[in-house]
């Protein structure tokens, strides 16, 4: 091929180059075509719903979904509910009254029964405040969106029973009918069977272990005592002739009691009386394995005994010694188990009520 046809063939190639760039840049430069229709995709609610309601011509179906989000609007503003520290379902029966509108705490007040007692069981009424969301007491100047009643069904006395379970209904309504509510209760037949059956593993394991302190030789006066017990951690308690040594949780019922005769106590001049026998007692189901009430239990035992130059006896007046003490440790251990499997550990709120 000669220089000349080399360089026309060459010359031809920059021709179409320069004429495709062109209609490139043109292009570019044209305006802007639309792009084939997409279908928008649809949801039920929420503002695409009103949206696509508007675009259709639904005002109606624009107005539901704008009533939905208005209702949503106060459920999210409405402060979360809190579970009560008085009423546990896991003891209790409860009662569920539900108010159209909120009701003040002082109307609660008024239809309040005069006995909060069933029988012989305790219940309690709760109100679920507007404000905080707590179940709290009713109380002046509050106002309460619904309010619970729960009768414990069982105690140390027994099960809830059909009369006392009734009691409670009778009560009940007549509070939720004062405050222009609308009470529902579980079924009788139910809540019997419930109570048996908790009071039937409570009394299984229930444990409230007493020891004696007996004088050896000389007599103690009610003050010696006091003096002696003063020592080891106890203190006077709110009953005559009783002293405790205090829980270290706050408002928590007592480690220990260390009791002598009442009648001693409540005398014009106790220390012209004396004492021969003091009982050390621990409450089993009412203090935290945790805090190791039975080692205080064990060790009050030893230290008062040596000061008072006492004995330590079982109920039957035999004495105990090391063997005895390790024996009721290994069944403790079981019982502290068995209590907390059935969430009643020991020292909880639930298991402190129950066993009451």
């Amino acid at each position: 091929m000669s220089l000349t046809t080399l360089l026309a063939l060459l010359g031809a190639l920059v021709l179409v180059a320069v004429i495709a760039h062109g209609a490139w840049t043109a292009r570019k430069a044209g305006p802007r075509r639309a792009l084939p229709p997409m279908e928008e995709p649809h949801f039920d609610g929420g503002p695409a719903a009103v949206a696509a309601a508007d675009a259709d011509g639904g005002e109606a179906a624009a107005a539901e979904a704008l009533g939905e989000l208005e209702a949503a609007l106060p459920a999210v503003a409405r402060p979360p509910r809190r579970p009560s520290t008085r009423v546990d379902a896991l003891i209790d029966a409860i009662a569920t009254i539900t108010v159209e509108t909120p009701a003040s705490g002082e109307l609660a007040l008024q239809h309040q029964p005069g006995s909060r007692r069933a029988g012989t069981k305790p219940f309690q009424i709760e109100g679920l405040n507007a404000e905080t969301g707590e179940w709290e007491l009713p109380t002046p100047g509050q106002r309460y969106g619904e309010f619970q009643a729960g009768v414990k069904l069982a105690n140390r006395s027994g099960a809830l029973n059909e009369i006392e379970y009734s009691e409670f209904v009778q009560k009940i309504q007549a509070f939720a009918d004062g405050i222009g509510g609308f009470v529902q209760f579980p079924d009788m037949l139910d809540v019997v069977a419930r109570a048996r059956e908790l009071d039937q593993f409570a009394a299984s394991h229930d444990a409230q272990l007493a020891l004696l302190l007996r004088a050896r030789t000389a007599a103690w006066t009610p003050g010696f005592v006091q003096q002696a017990a003063s020592r080891h951690g106890f203190v006077m308690g709110a009953l005559p002739g009783r002293l405790v040594m205090p829980s270290p949780e706050e408002g928590a019922p007592p480690v220990l009691t260390l009791q002598f005769d009442a009648q001693a106590a409540l005398a014009d001049d106790p220390e012209a009386l004396s004492l021969r026998e003091l009982t050390l007692a621990l409450d089993v189901p009412q203090t935290p394995a945790e805090q190791e009430p039975f080692a205080a239990w064990q060790e009050s035992a030893r230290a008062l005994a040596r000061d008072l130059e006492a004995e330590v006896c079982d109920d039957r007046g035999q004495q105990l010694g090391l063997h005895a003490f390790a024996a009721i440790d290994v069944e403790l251990k079981k019982l502290y188990e068995a209590l907390a499997a059935r969430d009643l550990a020991a020292g909880s709120p639930a298991a402190r009520r129950l066993f009451s």
